[in-house]
């Protein structure tokens, strides 16, 4: 088959890397939306990843949501009536998966979507709004676990959906020993035998008001622990227009690429987070996680009590996060060997 793989944001290329080296004996046409466009969280993940150069880069880069989504729809439009693909695969929940399905949707061509059925339940979310709308017009649901599939058979998508497990579980074990291996950011850093915790905020409600993002990161202070924090570029912007000083053992620094993040996961005591995918990670690589945020849609770690969810508004985020403690014992809630699951179905189209 002819196969569109449409990505354009840093968790997409992470899931993008195993399934498109399974797909062999298809025509794939890997479809970069420009969604990010910083090096380090675009060129250097496919790099690392061992993932060739987009065959389609449509170049969309910054704007507005709706500016950046209808970019994108027209440059797709035109590239699929173009060359015609037999399937669209997209991943995940970012403005490149909305644009992706609604294309393939108008042009009536069978669409997979990848990591299907999850739901926070809190509409205010953008990517709640495109998960939503992408599993309504897919043909192929691949769902990462059993809630997901619950989720989906209760908005009467049974039928479509397929329990295939996390193909994130597939890009970590195939990195892992390299990312050790090769990266030198815990001697670059000055990590080497220190206890340090590892950071990420990039959510809208985070870091778009700066009075929000001092009071996580004064809160943050208060652990008295040395924090690591690769500083997204919406991030970066707030920072720096604004007068704050962050507090001293904050460590900022640039964003990183996938194995160098990689490494910095493995190393850290805990991981405090707003992002999705990385709460995923923390699971995988059995490091506590912290989620800044007052939902998830990855419920199964919250339940397996290794991810604490806090909503950022509240003054006591230190001493939750110092009383933290994961259970010994860890369940494989996110599969095995998904890459050659999905490549079995998608086969079968």
């Amino acid at each position: 088959m002819k196969i569109f793989s449409i990505v354009g944001a840093r968790p997409q290329f992470i899931k993008l890397a195993p399934l498109s080296a399974a797909l062999q004996g298809h025509q794939e046409f890997i479809v970069h939306t420009g969604q990010h466009y910083d090096y380090a969280m675009s060129e250097k993940i496919f790099l690392d990843l061992g993932i060739r150069k987009p065959d389609i880069h449509l170049e969309v880069g910054a704007g507005n949501q709706t500016t950046q989504i209808t970019a994108m729809m027209l440059k797709l439009e035109k590239e699929m009536l173009e060359k015609k693909p037999d399937l669209v695969i997209v991943f995940g929940d970012t403005n490149s998966t909305l644009a992706g399905a609604l294309i393939a949707a108008k042009q009536n061509i069978p669409l997979v979507h990848i990591e299907a059925g999850l739901r926070s339940f809190n509409r205010t979310m953008p990517e709640e709004i495109n998960r939503i709308v992408t599993d309504h017009v897919s043909q192929y649901l691949f769902a990462p676990t059993q809630t997901a599939v619950h989720n989906l058979a209760t908005e009467g998508l049974a039928a479509h959906t397929h329990f295939t497990g996390d193909i994130m579980v597939d890009t970590m074990q195939n990195s892992l020993q390299v990312a050790l291996e090769k990266s030198t950011v815990i001697k670059d850093l000055q990590l080497e035998g220190k206890t340090f915790n590892l950071l990420t905020l990039h959510r809208h409600y985070n870091v778009d008001d700066a009075a929000v993002l001092q009071h996580i990161l004064e809160a943050l202070e208060q652990l008295g622990e040395t924090i690591i924090f690769p500083v997204h570029p919406r991030t970066r912007k707030m920072l720096d227009n604004s007068s704050y000083t962050v507090p001293g053992n904050i460590q900022l620094t640039e964003p990183q690429g996938y194995l160098d993040f990689v490494a910095l996961e493995y190393g850290c005591k805990r991981i405090i987070s707003d992002s999705g995918g990385i709460q995923k990670e923390a699971y995988i690589l059995r490091k506590p996680c912290i989620t800044l945020r007052s939902e998830t849609e990855w419920v199964e770690t919250v339940q397996e009590k290794w991810n604490l969810l806090i909503n950022p508004s509240e003054k006591n985020i230190a001493a939750q996060i110092a009383a933290f403690v994961v259970p010994e014992v860890q369940h494989n809630i996110f599969g095995e060997d998904v890459a050659a699951k999905m490549v079995q179905l998608i086969n079968a189209i």
